[in-house]
């Protein structure tokens, strides 16, 4: 084991290396023959399907109170017929998409690094390699797949769902008709709002499955290993959100998106 002051640097730039490396092998492994389905279909289910109600309730609060919080600001300024414009467009653009990927950082990327954890200290991963299944392509790229296809999925659900949410909150202390609330809504919304958001979600769906992966398959010391394993899987997951949706934004800003 490496010591010294430089010890934990070292430690953390040997992790980066060896995940960069971890992330790389989807690619390859991806177009050999022999996908695993019937796997593919039951992760998409518990990452899509089961983080449903989760996402859709969250995303239901989250555009009732941005709307009914940034309501006396826009009286203040006379603004208050921008509400249903600046509102959506803060919905769609960042904060549903990274809300959604936060709640499934927490919920597929910790159950995804538990699950791979719980398999390497009682090595069940090992017996598969053994019995010549090849586990990288059985377990992380069916996982990392499902997690890079229904991050958009959720997303685009949490962002109507939020716009409902948003439509109640306009009408609390004020009256917006449903057809001027989504006319508006519309009238301020273009393709260069809605591609670059939607985007964005593969990458996050890519990090949080591959950092779950990672952390879970590589898992050891026993039961403290995987619950340090689910746990750093959210930590790093969340932080890889932040990091790319900056860089996402950064790129929209370049191209003139923005």
């Amino acid at each position: 084991m490496a010591s010294g002051p430089l010890a934990p640097l070292r430690e953390t730039l040997d992790d980066t290396g060896r995940m960069a490396a971890f992330a790389a092998r989807f690619f390859r492994e991806l177009f050999r023959p022999g996908f695993e389905f019937s796997e593919f279909l039951r992760q998409s289910y518990y990452v899509g399907y089961r983080s449903l109600p989760l996402v859709a309730i969250t995303a239901f609060i989250m555009g009732l109170v941005i709307t009914i919080q940034s309501r006396p600001t826009l009286v203040e300024f006379g603004a208050e017929a921008w509400l249903p414009k600046m509102v959506s467009l803060s919905l769609v653009r960042e904060i549903a998409p990274v809300i959604t990927a936060l709640i499934c950082a927490g919920k597929v990327g910790s159950g995804i690094g538990a699950e791979l954890g719980s398999m390497r200290v009682t090595e069940q991963i090992d017996a598969m390699d053994v019995s010549g299944t090849n586990p990288y392509r059985y377990l992380v790229v069916t996982r990392v797949l499902a997690t890079s296809l229904m991050l958009p999925i959720l997303s685009i659900l949490a962002d109507g769902v939020s716009l409902y949410g948003s439509y109640l909150g306009a009408n609390i202390r004020g009256v917006v008709s449903w057809e001027l609330f989504w006319n508006q809504v519309f009238e301020v919304m273009n393709y260069s709002d809605l591609i670059p958001a939607f985007i964005k979600t593969f990458f996050f769906g890519y990090a949080i499955g591959m950092v779950g992966c990672y952390k879970g398959y590589f898992s050891s010391k026993g039961t403290e290993g995987v619950g340090r394993s689910a746990n750093s899987a959210v930590v790093i997951a969340s932080l890889l959100v932040f990091l790319i949706d900056l860089v996402a934004v950064q790129i929209t800003d370049i191209l003139g998106l923005n």
